[in-house]
Protein backbone atom coordinates (compact mmCIF):
# COMPACT_ATOMS: atom_id res chain seq x y z
CA UNK A 1 0.00 0.00 0.00
CA UNK A 2 1.30 3.62 -1.22
CA UNK A 3 1.32 5.84 1.68
CA UNK A 4 1.29 9.77 1.81
CA UNK A 5 1.10 12.16 4.62
CA UNK A 6 -0.47 15.39 4.58
CA UNK A 7 0.01 18.36 7.29
CA UNK A 8 -1.18 21.99 7.23
CA UNK A 9 2.55 23.12 8.35
CA UNK A 10 5.46 22.46 9.98
CA UNK A 11 6.63 25.60 11.41
CA UNK A 12 6.03 25.00 15.38
CA UNK A 13 5.40 22.13 17.57
CA UNK A 14 3.36 21.15 18.82
CA UNK A 15 0.49 18.45 19.86
CA UNK A 16 -0.47 18.33 15.96
CA UNK A 17 3.25 17.45 15.17
CA UNK A 18 3.15 14.25 17.36
CA UNK A 19 0.40 13.25 16.12
CA UNK A 20 2.38 13.44 12.43
CA UNK A 21 5.18 12.07 14.03
CA UNK A 22 3.57 8.85 15.33
CA UNK A 23 1.81 8.66 11.88
CA UNK A 24 5.40 8.89 10.01
CA UNK A 25 6.69 5.78 12.60
CA UNK A 26 3.66 3.61 11.39
CA UNK A 27 4.55 4.39 7.56
CA UNK A 28 8.10 5.89 7.76
CA UNK A 29 8.27 5.37 3.61
CA UNK A 30 5.35 8.07 3.20
CA UNK A 31 6.53 11.27 1.92
CA UNK A 32 4.92 14.87 3.89
CA UNK A 33 3.16 17.08 1.91
CA UNK A 34 3.01 20.30 3.78
CA UNK A 35 2.94 23.88 3.24
CA UNK A 36 6.00 25.18 4.45
CA UNK A 37 8.46 23.58 6.71
CA UNK A 38 10.87 24.96 9.44
CA UNK A 39 13.89 22.62 9.80
CA UNK A 40 15.47 24.75 12.60
CA UNK A 41 12.35 25.10 14.71
CA UNK A 42 11.00 21.13 13.85
CA UNK A 43 14.51 20.00 15.41
CA UNK A 44 15.45 17.04 14.81
CA UNK A 45 11.73 14.63 14.47
CA UNK A 46 11.61 15.59 11.14
CA UNK A 47 15.23 15.44 9.53
CA UNK A 48 16.13 13.43 6.88
CA UNK A 49 12.19 12.49 6.14
CA UNK A 50 10.90 12.97 3.11
CA UNK A 51 9.16 16.69 3.47
CA UNK A 52 7.79 18.20 0.59
CA UNK A 53 6.70 21.89 1.10
CA UNK A 54 4.50 23.93 -1.13
CA UNK A 55 5.34 26.68 -3.57
CA UNK A 56 4.99 29.31 -0.56
CA UNK A 57 8.00 27.77 0.82
CA UNK A 58 9.83 30.11 -1.67
CA UNK A 59 8.22 33.26 -1.15
CA UNK A 60 9.26 36.74 0.53
CA UNK A 61 9.10 35.77 4.09
CA UNK A 62 7.66 32.91 3.35
CA UNK A 63 8.47 30.94 7.18
CA UNK A 64 8.54 34.18 9.29
CA UNK A 65 5.39 35.74 8.01
CA UNK A 66 3.38 32.88 6.47
CA UNK A 67 0.38 34.50 7.82
CA UNK A 68 0.59 36.82 4.88
CA UNK A 69 -0.20 34.11 2.54
CA UNK A 70 -3.51 33.18 4.04
CA UNK A 71 -5.44 34.04 0.31
CA UNK A 72 -2.55 31.23 -1.25
CA UNK A 73 -2.90 28.52 0.77
CA UNK A 74 -6.34 26.84 -0.49
CA UNK A 75 -4.45 26.46 -3.91
CA UNK A 76 -1.43 25.94 -2.52
CA UNK A 77 -2.96 22.65 -0.65
CA UNK A 78 -4.94 21.64 -3.76
CA UNK A 79 -1.76 21.78 -5.47
CA UNK A 80 0.15 18.84 -3.61
CA UNK A 81 0.60 15.58 -5.91
CA UNK A 82 -1.19 12.85 -4.75
CA UNK A 83 -1.34 10.84 -7.86
CA UNK A 84 -0.69 6.71 -7.81
CA UNK A 85 -1.12 6.72 -3.70
CA UNK A 86 -3.60 4.22 -2.12
CA UNK A 87 -4.24 6.05 1.20
CA UNK A 88 -3.44 9.93 2.35
CA UNK A 89 -3.73 10.47 6.07
CA UNK A 90 -4.53 14.12 6.08
CA UNK A 91 -2.96 15.63 9.71
CA UNK A 92 -5.14 19.10 9.30
CA UNK A 93 -6.29 22.09 11.98
CA UNK A 94 -6.52 24.11 8.86
CA UNK A 95 -6.14 23.80 5.27
CA UNK A 96 -4.86 19.73 4.83
CA UNK A 97 -8.12 17.94 4.27
CA UNK A 98 -8.66 20.32 1.35
CA UNK A 99 -6.26 18.20 -0.89
CA UNK A 100 -7.22 16.82 -3.97
CA UNK A 101 -7.47 12.79 -4.06
CA UNK A 102 -8.45 10.66 -6.71
CA UNK A 103 -11.27 7.85 -7.01
CA UNK A 104 -9.00 5.05 -5.98
CA UNK A 105 -7.24 6.45 -3.31
CA UNK A 106 -8.89 6.70 0.43
CA UNK A 107 -8.79 10.04 2.13
CA UNK A 108 -8.45 9.63 5.94
CA UNK A 109 -8.59 12.92 8.00
CA UNK A 110 -6.99 13.14 11.51
CA UNK A 111 -8.69 16.08 12.79
CA UNK A 112 -7.53 18.11 15.80
CA UNK A 113 -10.01 20.86 14.89
CA UNK A 114 -11.93 22.24 12.67
CA UNK A 115 -10.19 25.27 11.78
CA UNK A 116 -10.13 27.75 14.39
CA UNK A 117 -10.01 31.33 13.15
CA UNK A 118 -12.87 30.21 10.69
CA UNK A 119 -15.04 28.61 13.18
CA UNK A 120 -14.89 28.89 17.29
CA UNK A 121 -12.17 31.52 17.49
CA UNK A 122 -13.28 33.92 14.43
CA UNK A 123 -13.97 36.91 17.09
CA UNK A 124 -11.00 36.90 19.24
CA UNK A 125 -9.47 35.93 16.32
CA UNK A 126 -9.51 39.65 15.03
CA UNK A 127 -9.23 40.94 18.09
CA UNK A 128 -6.36 40.18 18.32
CA UNK A 129 -4.83 40.46 14.78
CA UNK A 130 -2.31 43.21 14.98
CA UNK A 131 -2.55 44.71 11.42
CA UNK A 132 -3.52 48.13 10.63
CA UNK A 133 -7.55 49.09 10.32
CA UNK A 134 -8.04 48.50 6.70
CA UNK A 135 -7.09 45.11 6.43
CA UNK A 136 -9.18 44.48 9.59
CA UNK A 137 -12.15 45.77 7.66
CA UNK A 138 -11.12 43.53 4.69
CA UNK A 139 -9.58 40.10 6.20
CA UNK A 140 -13.07 39.03 7.61
CA UNK A 141 -14.57 39.41 3.95
CA UNK A 142 -12.18 37.09 2.90
CA UNK A 143 -12.98 34.83 6.11
CA UNK A 144 -15.86 34.16 4.73
CA UNK A 145 -14.77 33.09 1.56
CA UNK A 146 -12.32 30.78 2.85
CA UNK A 147 -15.12 29.71 5.39
CA UNK A 148 -16.98 27.93 2.29
CA UNK A 149 -13.69 26.64 1.07
CA UNK A 150 -13.45 25.06 4.64
CA UNK A 151 -16.34 23.49 4.79
CA UNK A 152 -16.28 22.03 0.89
CA UNK A 153 -12.94 20.98 1.48
CA UNK A 154 -14.17 18.79 4.28
CA UNK A 155 -16.39 16.82 1.74
CA UNK A 156 -13.41 15.91 -0.24
CA UNK A 157 -12.18 13.48 3.02
CA UNK A 158 -13.69 9.80 2.60
CA UNK A 159 -13.57 9.66 6.80
CA UNK A 160 -12.87 11.57 9.44
CA UNK A 161 -10.93 10.83 13.10
CA UNK A 162 -11.23 13.41 15.40
CA UNK A 163 -8.62 13.64 18.28
CA UNK A 164 -11.96 13.85 20.95
CA UNK A 165 -14.97 14.04 21.51
CA UNK A 166 -15.24 17.47 21.62
CA UNK A 167 -14.21 17.73 18.42
CA UNK A 168 -16.01 15.37 17.51
CA UNK A 169 -19.07 17.09 17.84
CA UNK A 170 -17.65 20.37 16.20
CA UNK A 171 -16.93 18.10 12.94
CA UNK A 172 -20.53 17.36 13.03
CA UNK A 173 -22.17 21.00 13.88
CA UNK A 174 -19.27 22.80 11.16
CA UNK A 175 -18.77 19.66 8.45
CA UNK A 176 -22.21 17.81 8.84
CA UNK A 177 -19.83 14.45 8.92
CA UNK A 178 -19.76 11.90 11.30
CA UNK A 179 -16.11 10.92 12.77
CA UNK A 180 -14.24 8.65 14.72
CA UNK A 181 -12.65 9.47 18.02
CA UNK A 182 -9.25 8.51 18.30
CA UNK A 183 -7.22 10.19 21.09
CA UNK A 184 -3.74 11.50 20.21
CA UNK A 185 -0.63 10.17 21.39
CA UNK A 186 1.26 10.98 24.64
CA UNK A 187 4.54 9.51 25.15
CA UNK A 188 3.85 8.60 28.98
CA UNK A 189 7.08 6.49 29.44
CA UNK A 190 9.24 10.05 29.00
CA UNK A 191 7.51 10.98 32.52
CA UNK A 192 8.10 9.29 35.67
CA UNK A 193 6.70 9.70 39.29
CA UNK A 194 8.52 11.52 42.09
CA UNK A 195 8.07 10.78 46.03
CA UNK A 196 9.45 13.99 46.80
CA UNK A 197 7.07 17.54 45.83
CA UNK A 198 8.93 21.09 45.64
CA UNK A 199 6.63 23.90 46.79
CA UNK A 200 5.60 25.00 43.38
CA UNK A 201 2.89 25.00 40.92
CA UNK A 202 3.37 24.38 37.13
CA UNK A 203 1.92 25.50 33.93
CA UNK A 204 2.94 25.47 30.23
CA UNK A 205 3.28 24.96 26.66
CA UNK A 206 2.80 27.38 23.67
CA UNK A 207 2.33 30.97 24.98
CA UNK A 208 -0.72 32.03 22.97
CA UNK A 209 -4.26 33.68 23.75
CA UNK A 210 -6.67 31.29 23.76
CA UNK A 211 -4.52 29.26 26.42
CA UNK A 212 -5.09 32.10 28.64
CA UNK A 213 -1.57 32.43 30.63
CA UNK A 214 -3.52 35.86 31.87
CA UNK A 215 -5.32 33.93 33.93
CA UNK A 216 -2.87 31.68 35.86
CA UNK A 217 -0.14 35.28 36.11
CA UNK A 218 -3.05 37.27 37.57
CA UNK A 219 -3.99 34.24 40.06
CA UNK A 220 -0.50 33.72 41.32
CA UNK A 221 0.43 37.80 41.40
CA UNK A 222 -2.54 37.47 44.10
CA UNK A 223 -1.43 33.84 45.93
CA UNK A 224 2.33 35.11 45.65
CA UNK A 225 2.93 31.18 45.51
CA UNK A 226 5.77 29.85 43.54
CA UNK A 227 4.55 29.19 40.12
CA UNK A 228 6.68 28.01 36.92
CA UNK A 229 5.60 28.23 33.72
CA UNK A 230 7.49 26.47 30.59
CA UNK A 231 7.28 27.36 27.21
CA UNK A 232 7.57 29.92 24.52
CA UNK A 233 5.34 32.10 22.25
CA UNK A 234 3.84 35.49 21.09
CA UNK A 235 2.03 36.05 24.73
CA UNK A 236 5.14 35.83 26.27
CA UNK A 237 6.51 39.21 26.55
CA UNK A 238 3.12 40.31 27.67
CA UNK A 239 2.69 37.87 30.29
CA UNK A 240 6.50 38.73 31.98
CA UNK A 241 5.59 42.43 32.34
CA UNK A 242 2.77 40.96 34.11
CA UNK A 243 3.88 38.37 36.33
CA UNK A 244 5.77 39.14 40.20
CA UNK A 245 8.98 38.00 41.05
CA UNK A 246 7.69 34.41 42.10
CA UNK A 247 6.47 33.43 38.71
CA UNK A 248 9.43 31.88 36.36
CA UNK A 249 9.42 31.91 32.96
CA UNK A 250 11.41 29.05 32.40
CA UNK A 251 11.37 28.80 28.22
CA UNK A 252 12.03 26.03 25.98
CA UNK A 253 13.32 23.51 27.89
CA UNK A 254 14.51 19.68 27.10
CA UNK A 255 12.18 16.75 27.53
CA UNK A 256 14.60 15.27 30.33
CA UNK A 257 13.80 18.96 32.25
CA UNK A 258 9.77 18.50 31.64
CA UNK A 259 9.61 15.52 32.97
CA UNK A 260 11.13 16.55 36.16
CA UNK A 261 9.32 19.75 36.23
CA UNK A 262 5.86 17.59 36.08
CA UNK A 263 7.27 14.88 38.38
CA UNK A 264 8.36 17.22 41.32
CA UNK A 265 5.31 20.38 41.11
CA UNK A 266 2.39 20.32 43.19
CA UNK A 267 -0.18 20.67 40.51
CA UNK A 268 -0.55 21.54 37.13
CA UNK A 269 -2.70 24.31 35.54
CA UNK A 270 -5.06 24.17 33.07
CA UNK A 271 -7.52 27.11 32.26
CA UNK A 272 -7.85 26.82 28.64
CA UNK A 273 -10.26 24.87 26.39
CA UNK A 274 -8.72 22.50 24.64
CA UNK A 275 -9.19 20.28 22.01
CA UNK A 276 -7.75 17.43 23.74
CA UNK A 277 -4.85 18.56 25.74
CA UNK A 278 -1.59 16.82 25.72
CA UNK A 279 0.41 18.57 28.54
CA UNK A 280 -2.59 17.32 31.01
CA UNK A 281 -1.72 14.37 30.40
CA UNK A 282 1.90 14.70 30.62
CA UNK A 283 1.30 15.85 33.82
CA UNK A 284 -0.84 12.52 34.96
CA UNK A 285 1.81 10.51 33.14
CA UNK A 286 4.07 12.54 35.87
CA UNK A 287 1.26 11.10 38.83
CA UNK A 288 0.72 15.30 39.72
CA UNK A 289 -2.96 15.85 39.66
CA UNK A 290 -4.71 18.50 37.38
CA UNK A 291 -6.01 21.90 38.25
CA UNK A 292 -8.56 22.49 35.07
CA UNK A 293 -11.33 24.70 33.68
CA UNK A 294 -13.91 21.91 32.80
CA UNK A 295 -14.30 22.47 29.20
CA UNK A 296 -13.07 20.47 26.13
CA UNK A 297 -10.88 17.78 26.66
CA UNK A 298 -9.97 18.33 29.98
CA UNK A 299 -13.86 16.78 30.82
CA UNK A 300 -12.34 13.69 28.56
CA UNK A 301 -8.87 13.29 30.77
CA UNK A 302 -9.28 14.80 33.86
CA UNK A 303 -11.40 12.60 36.35
CA UNK A 304 -12.17 15.02 39.50
CA UNK A 305 -11.17 13.63 43.05
CA UNK A 306 -9.01 11.44 40.89
CA UNK A 307 -6.58 12.89 38.77
CA UNK A 308 -7.46 16.42 39.67
CA UNK A 309 -9.91 19.02 40.03
CA UNK A 310 -12.19 21.98 37.98
CA UNK A 311 -12.99 25.46 38.56
CA UNK A 312 -15.83 26.82 37.81
CA UNK A 313 -15.39 29.99 35.82
CA UNK A 314 -12.93 31.06 33.27
CA UNK A 315 -11.41 33.97 35.57
CA UNK A 316 -8.22 34.71 37.66
CA UNK A 317 -10.80 34.37 41.02
CA UNK A 318 -12.15 31.01 40.88
CA UNK A 319 -8.64 29.97 39.47
CA UNK A 320 -7.28 31.04 42.93
CA UNK A 321 -9.83 29.95 44.78
CA UNK A 322 -9.33 26.24 43.41
CA UNK A 323 -5.46 26.88 44.21
CA UNK A 324 -6.43 28.10 47.33
CA UNK A 325 -8.77 24.53 48.45
CA UNK A 326 -6.28 22.20 46.92
CA UNK A 327 -4.92 19.53 49.09
CA UNK A 328 -1.77 17.49 47.25
CA UNK A 329 -1.75 14.73 49.96
CA UNK A 330 -5.36 13.58 48.70
CA UNK A 331 -3.99 11.99 45.58
CA UNK A 332 -3.02 8.76 44.46
CA UNK A 333 0.17 9.34 42.24
CA UNK A 334 -0.24 5.14 40.71
CA UNK A 335 -4.01 5.51 40.57
CA UNK A 336 -3.14 9.41 38.29
CA UNK A 337 -0.52 7.34 36.25
CA UNK A 338 -3.26 4.84 35.06
CA UNK A 339 -5.54 7.22 34.35
CA UNK A 340 -2.66 8.39 31.56
CA UNK A 341 -1.35 4.88 30.38
CA UNK A 342 -5.04 4.95 28.29
CA UNK A 343 -3.45 7.83 26.09
CA UNK A 344 -0.11 5.95 25.47
CA UNK A 345 1.52 5.87 22.00
CA UNK A 346 1.42 2.36 21.82
CA UNK A 347 -2.84 2.63 22.21
CA UNK A 348 -2.75 5.40 19.61
CA UNK A 349 -0.83 3.11 17.14
CA UNK A 350 -3.06 -0.17 17.85
CA UNK A 351 -6.24 2.15 17.12
CA UNK A 352 -5.30 3.89 14.15
CA UNK A 353 -3.92 1.38 12.43
CA UNK A 354 -7.10 -1.28 13.03
CA UNK A 355 -9.27 1.70 12.04
CA UNK A 356 -7.03 2.13 8.93
CA UNK A 357 -7.29 -1.48 7.93
CA UNK A 358 -11.04 -1.37 8.77
CA UNK A 359 -11.77 1.69 6.71
CA UNK A 360 -9.24 0.43 3.73
CA UNK A 361 -11.21 -2.88 3.40
CA UNK A 362 -14.70 -0.75 3.44
CA UNK A 363 -13.48 1.58 0.97
CA UNK A 364 -12.19 -1.21 -1.27
CA UNK A 365 -15.07 -3.28 -1.03
CA UNK A 366 -17.20 -0.28 -2.09
CA UNK A 367 -14.94 0.39 -5.16
CA UNK A 368 -15.58 -3.34 -6.40
CA UNK A 369 -19.17 -3.31 -6.50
Amino acid sequence: MKVALVHDHLVQYGGAEKVLKALHDIFPEAPIFTLLYDQKTMGNDFVKKDIRPSFLQDLPFGLKKYQWYLPLMPAATKRHDLTGYDLVISSASAMAKGVITGPHTLHLCYCHTPTRYLWTDTHSYLKELNTNRLLKKIIPLYLTRLRKWDQLAAQRVDYFVANSKNVADRIAKYYRRDSEVIYPPVEIDQFYTAEQLNHYYLAGGRLVPYKRFDIIVNAFNKLGIPLKIFGTGPEEAKLRKMARPHIEFLGKVSDQRKAELYAHCLAFINPQEEDFGITAVEAMAAGRPVIAYPLGGALETVVPGVTGEFFEEQNWESLGDAVIRFKPENYDSKKIRQQAEKFSLEEFKKRIMDYIEKMYQEFKGRKMV
